[in-house]
């Protein structure tokens, strides 16, 4: 965004308080992560307010500031806006610069994988277009609005990364951005206290089309039947499902992994063997998504193989550490939810690379009333047979633990409330360069801490 800051208060539908007219290169919310040129936001909180780091933000070179009408003492002789409300105000401002914007602009949600799918998607086109997406968790009410503001007026695709807690939010994002296309990745269990069940996530999920452009396309997880009612109560949405099912337009053929990352074959719209330097059948499950996409943008099959050959994904996404002593270490500690732990689980049981499997998992959160019976029921993925062990890390794991002191010995699992470091000590007697160790958990678990001391 470069705008006059006169521009923006046209934008607002407000008069400039002064007759200073600066460039405004861009928009922040947190003087620590300002850059000179920005227009400042200042939010009112119950605990915080913004307003107190509005003389700082000059000082660091914002161009300007919002202030609200009724916040007193403004400061004197800066560029100032005075608005009713900052979320509002920055949702206009986003809103008026997505209308000037030629871009195409991809929308992608669901319950899992969302952050993996954007970098896919992003990656996919990347070597051939302007492309730019959502950074870091960027993917909400405030997020989604600086992610717009931020985009350069010559970029040619927008890869926006959705989220959401309840029901509306997802609509609401959609309708800012008015994407072409439109990807739901699955449909799970996290925010279940929020929702209430999974068809309510489905439903709040399926809220994505509410923006897409009249041309526009959904791409969505054709292997999870509750999202097939709303694809069919919706006649005129143009369609593609993606997954392992054969009724899919685009499926997964047959997978082999390596330490290298994920070969596998496509069949359907495309047939073709692909590969990504990135390990999980659920990751070549989320890159069908960016293939269909790259397939209607008219990438042909060899620029889409070349691509992926690069793609990188946002830490913590099935991420490969290799540990002083040669064990490997696959980091899905970003977060967690039953369908994704279910599928990292799956992807250690299936893999040839290390014999000596180990697995580090921590609480998963936002479940509910029936966290408990959904980490019970991890039980019945988990057998000694494959695993040579499992560590178990937070308060809500006890009752994973207790479902599986039956088949393990004491030498084998190990469930540890809250400190670090007796999971660690238990892992660095047992782990060899025989093993291969995946670590999940929900994100306030902060699984990666375990990892830290083995890596090289």
């Amino acid at each position: 965004m470069k705008k006059r800051l006169k521009e923006i208060a046209t934008w607002l539908g407000i008069d400039p308080a002064s007759e200073q007219d600066p460039l405004v290169t861009g928009v922040s919310i947190n003087t620590r992560t300002i850059q000179p040129g920005d227009i400042f936001i200042p939010f009112r909180g119950e605990n915080v307010n913004g307003h107190r780091f509005v003389e700082d933000a000059f000082k660091k070179g914002a161009a300007a500031s919002l202030w609200l009408k009724d916040e007193p003492n403004p400061p004197k002789d800066v560029p100032l806006l005075f608005v009713e409300s900052g979320e509002k105000a920055l949702q206009q401002m986003a809103e008026a610069y997505r209308a000037e914007l030629n871009a195409t602009f991809i929308g992608i949600t669901g319950s899992n994988g969302k952050t993996s799918t954007k970098d896919l998607v992003a990656g996919i086109l990347s070597p051939y277009f302007r492309v730019k997406k959502t950074e870091g968790n960027f993917n909400n009410e405030l997020g989604l609005p600086i992610t717009i503001l931020s985009l350069e007026e010559d970029t040619e695709f927008a890869v926006l990364e959705m989220g959401m807690s309840s029901f509306g939010e997802i609509e609401f994002l959609s309708q800012l951005a008015k994407p072409m296309y439109v990807v739901i990745t699955n449909i799970g269990e996290a925010h279940m206290q929020d929702l209430g069940s999974r068809e309510g996530i489905a439903k709040a999920k399926f809220e994505i089309i509410a923006g897409l452009n009249e041309h526009g396309q959904l791409f969505y997880d054709g292997d999870e039947p509750l999202l097939r009612p709303f694809v069919e109560s919706n006649p005129s949405l143009i369609s593609k499902s993606f997954g392992v099912n054969k009724d899919n337009d685009l499926r997964i053929g047959e997978v082999t992994f390596t330490e290298q990352g994920s070969a596998f074959r496509v069949e359907g719209i495309l047939n073709k063997e692909m590969a990504i330097p990135i390990l999980g059948e659920h990751q070549v499950k989320n890159t069908l998504a960016a293939l269909l996409i790259a397939n209607e943008v008219g990438l042909t099959t060899e620029q889409m193989k070349a691509a992926l050959k690069q793609i990188v994904l946002t830490d913590m996404r099935m991420q490969v550490i290799e540990a002083k002593n040669d064990a490997i270490f696959i980091n899905d500690a970003y977060n967690a939810a039953p369908t994704s732990m279910r599928a990292a689980i799956s992807f250690i049981e299936k893999s040839t690379i290390k014999p000596n499997k180990w697995l580090v998992l921590g609480d998963m959160l936002e479940l509910g009333e029936n966290e408990k019976q959904y980490h019970e029921n991890m039980s019945e993925f988990i057998s000694s047979e494959v695993f040579a062990g499992v560590c178990l890390f937070g308060p809500r794991m006890e009752w994973l633990y207790k479902k599986l002191l039956t088949n393990f010995t004491d030498e084998q699992l190990i469930w540890v409330e809250s400190d670090y470091k007796q999971v660690i000590s238990f892992l660095d007697k047992n782990i060899n360069d025989q093993s291969i160790v995946l670590v999940k958990g929900s994100r306030g678990m902060k699984l990666e801490r375990i990892i830290q001391p083995f890596q090289k």
